[in-house]
């Protein structure tokens, strides 16, 4: 028997608003008890879109979103991973790893934004981003195991060949002179090629994690893009933002999965 513990939003819990997801109608409670759960999806996309519509274009034509805007709105969905992660104790072994990485992924946001002083921010982002991804393959894999999902290696085996070519046309194609980082992004890309494969295959098993293998799927788009952005100088008006109006949803999609994970339990 799994032991379930939720903390109550007033009259309302958390346990309520997951019933309420997979609901045709949600009924007038089910949507006050939801409620809690929107706040920091409307921060996040006030912040991100926002920054987005309302920024002013940078003089190189990359952006629109203001620094601060974008680490705003990825600082919000670390607080609401850690939010949740306090909120149910039946899904930590989902929640935990989505929160620490996230943690790390807004370590990551920090280095290539250089507001954490070092020479070597790509380094630094890199790291940061692969431990994060690292936790959240560790968190599919543990929900797997709890749920009693069968995970196909077909998608995984997929995903490893679409960040492979992808790290050949971002990365590697085409360029005269290649650095020990070059080669490094390889396994990088399979990393997050994991990340995508596992969540498809969570999703192939189970329909509710449609959401989760999107999220991880932008997750690599919007990497591959930041690669061919930093490895191959590829500019286009406005690619930065491209770059986070990918990786944002990314990020929320992961976050909110959670609720995936709680309904499965129900």
């Amino acid at each position: 028997m799994i032991l379930r513990k939720t903390t109550r939003f007033g009259r309302y819990g958390l346990q309520n608003a997951v019933e309420s997801v997979g609901s045709a109608a949600l009924a007038k409670d089910d949507r006050m008890a939801l409620q809690p759960l929107l706040i920091p999806i409307l921060l996040w996309a006030v912040l991100l879109f926002g920054g987005f519509v309302f920024g002013k274009l940078w003089t190189d034509r990359t952006r629109r979103m203001p620094v601060w805007t974008r680490m705003a709105s990825s600082l919000t969905l670390v607080a609401a991973a850690w939010w949740i992660y306090t909120l149910e104790s039946t899904a930590t072994v989902y929640t935990l790893p989505a929160a620490l990485g996230m943690t790390f992924g807004f370590l990551c946001d920090l280095f290539m934004a250089r507001l954490i002083r070092f020479s070597q921010h790509v380094l630094g982002g890199i790291g940061s981003f692969g431990i994060g991804h690292i936790f959240y393959v560790i968190g599919f894999l543990g929900t797997a195991n709890l749920l009693r999902l069968t995970l196909s290696p077909i998608p995984v085996v997929i995903w490893w060949v679409i960040g492979a070519v992808g790290w050949w046309i971002a990365v590697w194609r085409g360029v005269t002179e290649r650095t020990p980082m070059h080669m490094a992004a390889l396994p990088y890309a399979l990393l997050l090629s994991s990340t995508a494969g596992f969540a498809t295959s969570m999703a192939v098993a189970d329909a509710r994690f449609i959401p989760l293998a999107v999220g991880a799927a932008l997750f690599l788009l919007s990497d591959l893009l930041l690669a061919a952005r930093l490895f191959r100088n590829v500019f286009f008006p406005l690619v930065d933002d491209v770059v986070w109006l990918t990786y944002g949803p990314a990020q929320m999609l992961i976050v909110f999965s959670s609720l995936s994970v709680l309904s499965a339990l129900q």
